[in-house]
């Protein structure tokens, strides 16, 4: 099973990446290097570079289409899935500007290369790409997750000293979850599926999101970083209120309490992880990335998918929970 949904990874690069360099080439030159730099196809003398990324989200597109469609993919669905892999680009740049993160895909991100201005505008030029290349008819839904994106980052940004895990389960539904859930819902709608389904799709895709986000914070604290491309403890180091850390504080524990008051001192990172692990905030992400796949799960039956399909999303999803980078 490993072997195939590598396979699904490979297979969804392999479909998108022509239009995803021709959609690149239509920047200009000074756009374009960055673009391609951050997304890993050179280095930042324009120089090849073996390409980087998963292809999660155009993967989860094209699983959605087959779903509902016979038949090879259309140039719709496609350009749907390119669509929702540039979005995925200009969210990672504009995160690393925001988040001050030097590092990213075990080099250093295009803003410390390039500048921050040139990586703003680069992510901006994005956006616009993408929106080019879908068809009008899905436009929308492409607007609405750029909605929930900013959104979810401003709610990121204002719960820095949040103690509410319900709080920033929402932002992370409306962050990490909208995007995934929009290249689903993309994919199906490019195949022709009902609304019905396609929002169940969608669905599918926000749970799979918010456990995406709490596999990707618990290996920001506990990850390997010559896996994950980062620092060790870059989160902690930066005191950022990720969702185990979150529900270790909220835990009314004596870790719990002890953290609190640490975060406040200035502690290392080391102990952090300690008190963070000891308190019980691992155990609930991890715990809760599991129910977010079952509650995935169970949207994904009731938009009756073809069952090939549907074994292929199962797979994707059980990917995210089981990764180490």
């Amino acid at each position: 099973m490993a072997d195939h949904v590598a396979g699904l990874l490979v297979g969804a690069r392999t479909l998108i990446e022509p239009v995803h360099r021709a959609t690149i080439d239509e920047l200009g030159p000074a756009l374009r290097r960055v673009a391609g730099y951050h997304i890993g196809w050179w280095d930042a003398e324009g120089r090849p570079s073996p390409p980087g990324g998963k292809a999660l989200r155009p993967a989860l597109t094209l699983a959605c289409a087959r779903a509902f469609a016979d038949g090879p993919q259309s140039p719709d669905v496609i350009a749907a899935a390119t669509a929702v892999e540039l979005i995925h680009d200009f969210t990672l740049l504009h995160d690393d500007v925001m988040d001050g993160d030097e590092t990213r895909r075990h080099r250093p991100s295009a803003w410390a290369v390039f500048g921050t201005t040139a990586a703003i505008l680069a992510g901006d030029a994005l956006i616009g790409l993408a929106m080019r290349r879908v068809p009008r008819s899905l436009t929308g839904v492409l607007a609405d997750v750029l909605v929930d994106l900013c959104e979810g980052q401003s709610a990121d940004v204002a719960a820095e000293t949040a103690v509410d895990v319900e709080q920033c389960l929402a932002t992370a539904a409306r962050k990490t979850g909208a995007l995934l859930g929009a290249a689903c819902r993309l994919g199906a709608l490019a195949a022709g599926a009902t609304p019905a389904a396609a929002d169940r799709c969608r669905s599918f895709g926000v749970h799979l999101g918010v456990a995406f986000q709490l596999v990707d914070d618990v290996l920001g604290i506990w990850g390997d970083p010559k896996r994950t491309g980062k620092p060790a403890h870059s989160d902690l180091r930066a005191r950022r209120r990720t969702l185990p850390v979150v529900a270790a504080l909220a835990s009314d524990t004596p870790a719990g309490r002890r953290l609190a008051r640490v975060y406040l001192e200035g502690g290392g990172a080391d102990e952090i992880a300690e008190l963070v692990a000891e308190a019980g905030g691992r155990a609930w992400a991890e715990a809760e990335a599991d129910r977010r796949v079952r509650l995935a799960f169970d949207c994904l039956h009731r938009a009756d998918p073809r069952p090939a399909a549907a074994l292929d999303l199962r797979g994707l999803a059980r990917l995210v929970t089981s990764r180490d980078r």
